[in-house]
């Protein structure tokens, strides 16, 4: 009977020292791999990264356009630019013009 209470015993003295090291566990797992965990933050700063990168060239392709837009607005009206656009809307070319196509997708400016 001594050796059962015994057991018992030491069972019951390591019982709090295991769950304490099992609770420490499971927040140094999560610490890593949860939702807000170290991985989830590399990805989310990588997420982050990429987005600026669109936000740079798409603050890039507006500045350009309201460059273009800028030269047919105003008092002063750039004559090329307009006459560029007018040609582009309206499918015109000139007697003494040539005409040299391209793909849609490559942009010439």
């Amino acid at each position: 009977m001594s050796f059962g209470r015994e057991m018992k015993r030491r069972v019951r003295d390591a019982l709090p020292p295991l769950g304490f090291a099992a609770l420490c566990g499971y927040f140094a797992w999560h610490s890593v791999h949860g939702d807000y965990g170290l991985l989830a933050r590399e990805g989310r700063l990588q997420d982050i990264a990429a987005a600026r990168a669109v936000l740079i060239r798409a603050e890039g392709d507006r500045d350009a356009m309201e460059r273009r837009i800028a030269g047919l607005r105003g008092e002063r009206i750039d004559r090329d630019q307009l006459d560029e656009r007018a040609r582009t809307l309206l499918n015109l070319v000139g007697k003494d013009e040539l005409v040299i196509p391209y793909d849609p997708g490559k942009r010439l400016f």
